[in-house]
């Protein structure tokens, strides 16, 4: 597979291998097998949620809202 770049863009992806100690090449393939694998744990975790839906599991406005909060307050 080949992706094109801006020459500006190039030039960011430079920077910031440089700056990482990579070059840029492994700098992108690396970034795109994160984006693979945390599609992958998304895809996973949307499943699990539509199997607990159809089971009838679902979590009710107060546990949800108690959820909320104690994420947003780490």
């Amino acid at each position: 597979m080949e992706v094109r770049f801006t020459p500006e863009q190039e030039a960011q992806l430079s920077e910031i291998a440089s700056q990482a100690g990579i070059d840029p090449e492994r700098l992108v393939k690396d970034a795109a097998l994160r984006l693979l694998e945390r599609d992958a744990r998304f895809r996973a975790a949307v499943q699990k949620g539509l199997e607990q839906a159809d089971r009838g599991e679902f979590v009710d406005e107060d546990e949800m809202q108690a959820r909320i909060d104690r994420m947003l307050q780490s």
